[in-house]
């Protein structure tokens, strides 16, 4: 795609908007980390929470005049003065300047129902309200972007207070004019005519003002499942801001997904929206705002989930090694991903090829330890075993047969018991177990809410002493499938493990008629695979 001279502004609001989604609570030290991830990637703007509204956004405003960013500017948020204040006696108002940043985000109502029905204004006195506020932030010195709360809602109930309060918010001094579909119900076709007409209707009105052109935002929500394509179009129809969240997640559904629309522009349409050196950083921004965020980042996610350029059916992958261009629509280091095979029953021996050239690039296909890695896998999905989600087990087994393996540890035994009721829910299940490293015992125990738990704090103890890289792993997902149900309790069961050590993800798996040895031999799995992959990267330092 040939480069486009068009920039787009980015604005993240994971900070504030992304903050309002279920299950999501940032700390103060959090909010510092993600800010210096998303400085990495190069995003312009990041909407950092309201200053007045909780004496955390404050601390963290206070914190985060101190940082260094090479890229971002962080922008505080609030909404315009209340009707029976003027902006001067605004609390709210003096938090934003306290905030000192140099660009604030300000929200207003564009709806003529929100005002009369929720705020009991007069439109009026809304349409003051609108252009007194962001009057006195920019002559306060600072950098005003307009949020227009309901936009689109506002547009189709009432066109002419619409712009009106639009013209009021440039009469101000505002900066952009950012169009929100904040219920997310608007339709892409319908959203493109609307932002078209406004951006030419900017355009005129600000020439004929004889003042500075402003920027025309974009701000959807994800609740029909189309903020991503609502925000291109927008951008196609002249919108030169996006906001969104780096991973969509948000209120309701989620907002428009950031890490998807920077890739769909900037790669597939030539429209720049981070430096050009950053996109290869965008997965591991992403999966470092997943990590902090503690929420597990969606494998379907486009361009950065583990799925993203994964493949699975012979006949592709074969097509892949082949030339990647058969099945990929960009290449997956563009975006710092990984390509990955997925190993099946139905995967061929490009796949095992591929695989193995991680350890040994002296194996070919003719080599007969490929039939054998073929027949083994076979094998063992036949009694339940499943390698297409389990990355890190089939690449232990591989280097099992392939001599590319040492064990840790050595097991001598483990031993479970719970007790109900208990002391304390986090601590019903006991574990006792005695391993073995370079010939010397190590004899431990260790609680938890379950056996699994109990077993993974008791395996830690033991082997932390030995390998200290052993405290970063987390386990991040914790699965169990029933693979023969006609057999009820005594079936055999399929454990899947999914750990990170903050940086990398690995998925292990353990087959059994008892679930406490299916998931012991996951979570041995689990361990044995990140040091052996630290003890690679040792190795390599030093060649």
């Amino acid at each position: 795609m040939e480069a486009n001279s068009k920039k787009i502004c980015i604005l993240d609001s994971t900070l504030r908007d992304g903050a309002q989604g279920e299950g999501i609570s940032f700390s103060v030290q959090d909010k510092i980390h993600i800010v210096q991830a998303l400085d990495s990637l190069g995003i312009d703007l990041i909407e950092a929470g309201n200053p007045g509204s909780n004496p955390k956004d404050l601390e963290f405003f206070q914190l985060a005049q101190n940082l260094q960013l090479n890229y971002s500017q962080i922008a505080a948020f609030g909404s315009t003065r209340r009707k029976d204040l003027k902006a001067g006696e605004d609390a709210q108002l003096q938090s934003l300047l306290s905030a000192n940043t140099k660009h604030v985000v300000i929200f207003g109502k564009s709806w003529d129902f929100q005002v009369t029905e929720i705020l009991h204004a007069t439109l009026e006195e809304n349409l003051a309200m609108i252009e007194e506020t962001i009057s006195f932030l920019k002559n306060s010195d600072r950098v005003v972007h307009y949020d227009a709360e309901h936009f689109f809602d506002g547009w189709f109930a009432n066109k002419d207070y619409c712009l009106k309060t639009l013209q009021a918010a440039v009469d101000g001094g505002a900066a952009s004019l950012t169009l929100c579909d904040t219920k997310g119900g608007t339709m892409p076709l319908e959203l493109f005519e609307v932002t078209k007409e406004v951006t030419e209707y900017f355009n005129k009105y600000c020439a004929d003002k004889k003042i500075e052109p402003v920027l025309i935002g974009i701000h959807t929500h994800n609740d029909t499942g189309l903020a991503v394509a609502n925000s291109i179009l927008a951008v196609q129809a002249g919108a030169t801001m996006v906001q969104g969240v780096l991973l969509g997640f948000g209120e309701r559904t989620g907002n428009a997904n950031l890490s998807t629309i920077i890739a769909d522009l900037q790669l597939k349409n030539g429209i720049k929206c981070v430096p050009d050196e950053m996109m290869c950083q965008l997965t591991s921004v992403v999966r470092r705002i997943a990590e902090i965020a503690n929420v597990n980042l969606d494998s379907g996610m486009p361009y950065v989930g583990t799925n993203a350029f994964a493949h699975k059916a012979g006949m592709h992958i074969d097509a892949v090694t082949k030339n990647p261009t058969a099945y990929e629509h960009v290449a997956p280091e563009s975006v710092g991903n990984d390509r990955v095979f997925l190993m099946s029953e139905v995967a061929g021996r490009s796949l095992i090829i591929e695989k193995i050239k991680k350890f040994d690039d002296s194996i070919t296909k003719a080599s007969p330890v490929v039939a054998e890695i073929v027949a083994k896998v076979k094998e063992m999905e036949h009694a339940g075993y499943k390698f297409e989600g389990a990355d890190g087990s089939f690449e232990l087994l591989v280097r099992k047969i392939i001599g590319k393996y040492q064990p840790f540890f050595k097991l001598h035994y483990y031993k479970t018991m719970g007790e109900k009721p208990s002391a304390s829910p986090d601590a019903s299940q006991f574990a006792q177990l005695k391993v073995e490293v370079d010939n010397q015992i190590e004899i431990t125990a260790g609680e938890g809410s379950g056996p699994v738990n109990a077993l993974d704090t008791a395996l830690r103890k033991a082997l932390v002493r030995f390998y200290p890289e052993v405290s970063s792993i987390r386990l991040t997902d914790y699965k169990v499938r029933v693979l023969d149900s006609t057999s009820a309790t005594a079936s055999r069961v399929r454990v899947l493990i999914e750990s990170t050590d903050g940086v990398e993800d690995w998925t292990t798996v353990g087959v059994s008629n008892d679930i406490v040895e299916a998931s012991w031999i996951a979570l041995v799995d689990s361990i044995e695979y990140k040091l052996i992959k630290d003890l690679e990267k040792k190795y390599k330092k030093f060649l």
